[in-house]
């Protein structure tokens, strides 16, 4: 499968790596950021091409014509966007994935064209590792069924739930944190783990709690 990795820091080097481990795809990284492109080729000892995905000659360059799977990972949701109809519309890649920060963008930026749209890094890497075709990977990570929503979201020093453990924080019904990215590691939550500024909470819900939950992790102390 050839899958293009897009944008990202951390969360890309952490796709990479475990996507390189399967030893059944061909990768194609871009990253914008010259020196983080540096890094991920040094660690993971493959290609990366420096540059703005969101240009046309960007992804003419790395040869991502007819790619399988694009995903874009960068954090601005605008950039994310326009990379995914680039792809689709100029080099013909199969299926195009989202990531983004707001998760308002999700319906949006799919009936504008996105085929999957996702606020979980983790989520979807563990999902096509988990998959064996394209068809069951966009499958899987379209929530079209609105059974659950996926949210990231990062925790700013003076939200309420800061330095508090999880057993002591009275969320709304039907949350589950599903992990946390602290830098530069993810974090698989426990009752005692405690919630720090800077976390970023990768939350399942159901829609009907998507904007109580919001508001709840938004509280100021």
């Amino acid at each position: 499968m050839r899958i293009v990795i897009t944008g990202g820091k951390h969360e890309a080097d952490f796709i990479v790596n475990m996507l390189k481990a399967e030893h059944m795809h061909h990768l194609i990284v871009i990253n914008q950021d010259r020196d983080f492109a540096e890094y991920i080729s040094t660690k993971n000892d493959i290609p990366v091409f420096p540059g703005d995905p969101t240009k046309s000659y960007v992804l003419s360059d790395a040869e991502a014509d007819h790619a399988d799977v694009l995903l874009a990972l960068s954090d601005n949701d605008t950039d994310n966007y326009i990379t995914c109809i680039t792809a689709k519309r100029l080099f013909h890649i199969k299926k195009t994935v989202a990531k983004v920060r707001n998760p308002k963008n999700v319906e949006l930026f799919k009936k504008l064209g996105v085929d999957s749209v996702i606020s979980s890094t983790y989520l979807l890497a563990q999902t096509i590792l988990n998959e064996s075709s394209i068809e069951n990977i966009i499958k899987t990570l379209s929530i079209e069924d609105e059974k659950i929503v996926m949210l990231e979201m990062e925790v700013d020093e003076d939200f309420a739930i800061v330095n508090n453990r999880i057993m002591d924080i009275s969320f709304p019904q039907n949350i589950n944190i599903g992990c946390i990215f602290r830098d530069p590691h993810v974090i698989i939550p426990k009752g005692n783990t405690v919630i720090k500024a800077k976390d970023k909470l990768i939350i399942i819900s159901t829609p009907s709690e998507q904007e109580e939950i919001v508001e709840f992790i938004q509280k100021k102390k």
